[in-house]
């Protein structure tokens, strides 16, 4: 008598594997197509040259040079320009019709989301890297210890980690490369509206209300403070663990915000 067998079912893969390929995948795309985050950072070194010899010398900045003052801020902001890459990489992903062959392999559902995050990151700390050449490059020095510009260059990362599950969320529900794009044009008012380029104190009273209040200006501060020690700290008020404190709380409170929407806007596409 022959024994009739069940039929074979996949093996799902296990989160970390599944997160690994997913990333990588990301990372290769980059690799072979890397135009459109070296044309933002490009863009992004325009504008802090703008900002360090056009503007600067009508921007005042007591106890600390223009240029010590704004490269962390352009530091700091640069990761939401560059997360939003990640809206339409995911927007692309979507309309391709990759993300519905995903969601039928065997595959853990947060891994799709949690690999692009990230892979995005990595490559962030690529622009990150040659935005800080360029700071340097411009003038900008460091007033505290090495240190302290390691746990500043870390939060940055961070940052740029946690600003990414946002824009992951913008790109699934943008419905297009484009739509997503312009959704993802929400950073402008946190950054310019913000201690990144000008101090807050120097904004009009009905405005400084949300620039000292939003995630930008704290994360800016905790950078800058990290930089340029006692200077930046008697310019903005306060310590740098006053600002790192807060800076993570936000990020934590972000995360705990946009990972679980992702995710489950994934699952539910």
């Amino acid at each position: 008598m022959s024994m009739v067998l069940p039929p074979r079912t996949a093996h799902p893969a296990g989160l970390f594997t599944s997160t690994q390929q997913l990333a990588r995948r990301v990372l290769l795309n980059f690799l072979r197509s890397p135009q459109m985050i070296v044309v933002g950072t490009l863009q992004g070194a325009l504008f802090l040259l703008i900002f360090r010899y056009v503007f600067g010398g009508a921007i005042t900045t007591h106890g600390i040079d223009y240029v010590n003052f704004v490269v962390p801020g352009f530091i700091t902001t640069g990761v939401l320009f560059n997360a939003m890459y990640a809206a339409v990489g995911m927007a692309e992903d979507v309309g391709s019709g990759l993300v519905s062959r995903l969601r039928s392999l065997p595959i853990p559902r947060s891994a799709v989301i949690l690999g692009r995050a990230l892979a995005d990151t990595a490559i962030q700390v690529w622009s990150l890297a040659i935005t800080i050449a360029i700071g340097f490059a411009v003038g900008f020095r460091l007033h505290d210890s090495a240190g302290a510009a390691l746990e500043a260059a870390a939060l940055v990362v961070l940052f740029g980690f946690v600003f990414e599950w946002l824009f992951i969320l913008i790109g699934m529900v943008g419905g297009s490369a484009q739509a997503a794009q312009g959704f993802a044009l929400i950073v402008f008012p946190f950054t310019f509206i913000s201690s990144a380029y000008v101090p807050v104190a120097s904004m009009p009273t009905w405005l400084q209300g949300f620039a000292e209040n939003q995630p930008m200006t704290v994360m800016v501060n905790a950078v800058r403070t990290l930089t340029q020690g006692a200077p930046a700290e008697a310019l903005v008020g306060h310590p740098a663990s006053y600002f790192v404190v807060r800076a993570l709380l936000w990020s934590a409170g972000l995360i705990a915000v946009f990972a679980p929407l992702a995710v489950a806007t994934y699952r539910r596409g």
